[in-house]
């Protein structure tokens, strides 16, 4: 598991996004999970386009911020 863990860390958006994509094509991947991989690959390629020079896999976080900048979970306090 901790394996796993760290290769989803060192993994590029665009491994992210393949990832995603071979899993939906699988034909023994529920209709649950391949409503959520649909979901969260728009979300990935949102994310890819609106920053084309950064190629992280970006955390579900992250790409909720993306999306909906203003959300309280998403303020950054400066000092």
């Amino acid at each position: 598991m901790a394996e796993s863990l760290l290769s989803n860390m060192d993994r590029t958006i665009q491994q992210h996004i393949d990832n995603d994509r071979d899993e939906i094509n699988n034909p023994n991947t529920s209709g649950q999970r391949r409503r959520h991989l649909e979901d969260e690959l728009d979300c990935l390629e949102k994310y890819q386009a609106n920053h084309p020079t950064d190629d992280h896999d970006p955390s579900p976080l992250e790409l909720f911020c993306d999306a909906n900048p203003d959300a309280l979970e998403c303020r950054i306090y400066e000092d």
